[in-house]
């Protein structure tokens, strides 16, 4: 369910950047959303919807790129891509992975009149 206030999140960084640079309606908002964020992009979406409802971006559409895992290996110092956490490096066999990619989420644009 942290996916709602995922999304409250977001109308509140939408609206700032509403106010800061006096646009009026939101069309499209792409969001890069990490393999290992731990985010459900479907319940997001959902809520998204919902709490968009009445807002800048009531129907605005939400546009999710994926953006995969990465982790640095401190065993054998090799840089890995990942699916979950606490994965084995695929190199050494070592649980001494690093996150260096893919673990976070931002707004990357927003299509706005």
């Amino acid at each position: 369910m942290h996916e709602m206030s995922l999304a409250e999140n977001m109308l509140q960084l939408i609206e700032e950047a509403a106010s800061e640079q006096k646009f009026t309606q939101v069309k499209t908002v792409w969001l890069e959303v990490g393999q290992l964020a731990c985010v459900e992009k479907e319940s997001l979406r959902f809520y998204f919807d919902v709490v968009t409802h009445d807002s800048i971006a009531q129907q605005a559409r939400l546009e999710i790129i994926e953006i995969a895992g990465q982790g640095l290996c401190n065993q054998c110092h090799q840089a890995v891509l990942i699916a979950s956490h606490y994965e084995a490096c695929p190199h050494c066999g070592s649980y001494a992975l690093q996150i260096t990619q893919g673990d976070g989420m931002q707004i990357k644009e927003l299509e706005v009149e």
